[in-house]
């Protein structure tokens, strides 16, 4: 790691850095246990399959700032750098993508930076999901430090698709042969194709259900 210190900003070690963005993880790690778990009393049913979330490593950091011609300082990173805490959100159908995104955005102590929306709109590779950059106030003993999370929320097959892009590239170091690149774009019809599809047959079920009740 290479930051250079910075003493003109509230955050003045990587050290300081880890727990700040930890502690922003866990507030809104927290925050989607508990939405969860209302949406589970209130409709009997879970939005949210499961929850990852990471720290991204010194080492990507400073690639970043480099590639976007800023000095590797601490500075830097916290000021344009969004995803370094980074929390992945996995839901059944695409329906619970946008609830569970509208619940975040609708809590009063979160703001809002940015939204992508790659399930309206993909990517050329195929990739979809719904990005947010979001600001939440960390409370510390003698400051409050608002502090940058990225939440990606995806369905599960979207996430399947992502992990084996990643893996792929990464295998190639970016230069996927054209053939993998094509057959990834077919194997993301389909997963949209999946998706949709398990999202009528859930709607029709709870239909039913709801009929029979």
């Amino acid at each position: 790691m290479d930051f250079k210190p910075d003493r003109t900003n509230d955050v003045k070690s990587w050290e300081e850095v880890v727990l700040i963005y930890n502690s922003a993880l866990k507030e809104i790690g927290t925050k989607l246990e508990i939405l969860n778990d209302e949406f589970q009393h209130v409709h009997q049913y879970n939005p949210i399959e499961h929850i990852k979330s990471r720290i991204k490593t010194p080492q990507s950091i400073v690639k970043k700032l480099k590639k976007h011609g800023y000095e590797s300082t601490i500075d830097n990173m916290v000021k344009y750098v969004n995803d370094i805490a980074g929390i992945r959100v996995i839901c059944s159908f695409t329906s619970d993508i946008y609830r569970i995104a509208e619940m975040i955005i609708n809590q009063n102590d979160i703001k809002v930076i940015s939204v992508k929306d790659y399930i309206l709109n993909p990517k050329p590779s195929g990739y979809k999901s719904y990005h947010l950059i979001i600001s939440v106030p960390i409370f510390l003993s003698d400051r409050i430090v608002d502090t940058k999370v990225e939440i990606q929320i995806r369905t599960v097959a979207m996430d399947f698709w992502a992990s084996l892009e990643h893996k792929i590239h990464y295998k190639f170091e970016g230069n996927v042969p054209d053939h993998i690149r094509d057959s990834l774009v077919e194997c993301a019809e389909i997963v949209a194709d999946l998706d949709a599809k398990m999202l009528s047959l859930n709607e029709e079920v709870q239909s039913l259900a709801e009929s029979e009740a």
